[in-house]
């Protein structure tokens, strides 16, 4: 059950990238080496692979908690924390990365991942003497350092932060 439900969050991740790929890219690409153009496409396009790469563990995450939704309460809740904090973790872990990968508001959503990330270190993977929790909190805090240059930075130009910009 659990391969099919990661089959299915995974190919709705590969179809909403690939839509907004073709949504947002308006010109042919010729990737020439050479070119500074084709460099300038192989930028924006290693841009968007990295939105996709960074967003697909809290967008699968997001779709985990919500199939288990009851463990994930009673998990929560062993470490002090109220079950009802759950719906916008959720939310966050679902809207958020869609967010980044299409490049809409790009910056808030990887300005509040970025938090999450650290907050959910400190909160669930503080056991340190544990090296499979402290593993698990370099990865927060690494996932967190990952989105704080999506904050800076933006998504470059296959985005439509880049297209109402205009």
């Amino acid at each position: 059950m659990i391969l099919i439900k990661l089959a299915v969050a995974t190919t709705a991740t590969i179809i909403t990238c690939t839509a907004t790929f073709w949504i947002l890219t308006n010109h042919k690409i010729n990737i020439n080496i050479k070119s500074k153009y084709s460099i300038f496409i192989m930028t924006n396009i290693l841009d968007l692979l990295g939105r996709i790469l960074i967003s697909a563990l809290f967008l699968l995450n997001g779709i985990f908690k919500i199939s288990n939704y009851e463990g994930t309460i009673n998990w929560m809740e062993s470490f002090g924390l109220p079950g009802m904090l759950l719906i916008p973790a959720i939310i966050l872990e679902i809207a958020g990365p869609v967010l980044i990968i299409i490049g809409y508001k790009t910056k808030l959503a990887a300005g509040l991942l970025s938090l999450f990330c650290i907050a959910t270190a400190f909160i669930f993977h503080n056991d340190f003497a544990d090296q499979m929790q402290f593993t698990s909190f370099l990865k927060n805090i690494a996932l967190a350092g990952g989105f704080l240059i999506l904050f800076i930075n933006g998504a470059k130009s296959i985005s439509l932060d880049n297209k109402f910009k205009k």
